[in-house]
Parts: structure tokens; sequence; C-alpha cells
């Protein structure tokens, strides 16, 4: 009989904006990839987060030098070892592609700091909402995706503001 596949986690983030968070580096330890749907801020976001497990990221409309201007604006992505895949895009009013039509399991989008969770046709469409500075009332989050085998399992973190230390801050 074979083993079964470990889990495999993903860490899923947006709209950084040159913020990186202590609390979002020890959420992402363990983690075996990372998602980042833009608006970065900073490549040394990217440097950090890449410490931890391999990133996958594409730009958001603040990426607009350097290296971040180069990141694609979307990425299609598999995840893990499993048949799944994901779609990134920024904003998820710019979805420029079918998910059902081009078998995507998962849209993660970004843009609009306000984490949400739907499932639509068969797709899961993520918004894990900002880790960077805190806009309105919105809460500090990111989300985790848990594949076990080809099935997918979303839940999401609200980073405590308690700590304020910065791993890295641009203003």
């Amino acid at each position: 009989m074979k083993a079964a596949e470990p889990d495999w986690r993903i860490g899923i983030l947006s709209d950084t904006h040159g913020l990186l968070r202590p609390q979002v580096m020890d959420a992402l330890q363990g983690v075996n990839q990372i998602l980042h749907a833009g608006d970065v801020g900073t490549s040394a976001i990217l440097q950090s987060l890449q410490r931890i497990a391999p990133v996958t990221a594409i730009r958001g409309n603040v990426d607009i030098d350097g290296d971040l201007a180069r990141l694609p604006a979307t990425e299609m992505v598999r995840l893990g070892n499993s048949t799944l895949t994901a779609y990134l895009i920024h904003s998820v009013h710019d979805l420029d592609i079918d998910p059902v039509a081009a078998a995507v399991s998962l849209v993660v989008s970004g843009h609009s700091h306000s984490p949400s969770l739907t499932e639509r046709m068969g797709v899961v469409y993520l918004n894990p909402g900002s880790v960077g500075a805190r806009r309105f009332k919105l809460p500090v989050s990111m989300a985790f995706a848990t594949i076990r085998g080809n099935s997918l399992s979303v839940e999401f973190k609200t980073i405590d503001l308690e700590s304020t230390a910065l791993v890295h801050s641009v203003t």
C-alpha cells in the first residue's frame, strides 16, 4: 500500500505595500509554498519570503518600479504535487480567463484589502485581505490553503496588531 502524500500548506497574502510584519513571518513558518497577489511594495519583501518557501508573486497597481515592475500581471501555478492549480490576479475585476474552462481550482486576488472566500461552479475565489498597513476598519489578514491529495481547504488568519515591530517598512 502506497503511503499517503503529506499535506501541502500554502501561505497566501496580498497588499503588503512594503510592510512585512514579524507576525506574518512567524505565521508562514513551515509552509511549503507562498503566493503573493500583488502590491508587494518592495523587492525586500519577496527576498524575505523566499527564505521561508518558494514564492510566486504577481505585480499589483503599486508595483511600477524596478524588479517589481517586471513581475507578471497574472500567473498560473500548480499547488504542491496535486492536480490543482491557482490563478493569481491582483484585482478579480480584471479576471481575463474563464477559470472553469482553464481548469483552475483557485483564483487568488487582492487589491480590495478585504478578505473573502466564495465558490462558484467548482472554482474557489480567495482574497486573503491585506497584511500591509491597515486600511479603514478592515482586518489585517492572510490565508492558508491546505492541499490533501487533490482536495483544497482554506483558512484565514487575522494578524494581531498589538505587536508593532516591523521587519520591513517603506514609506
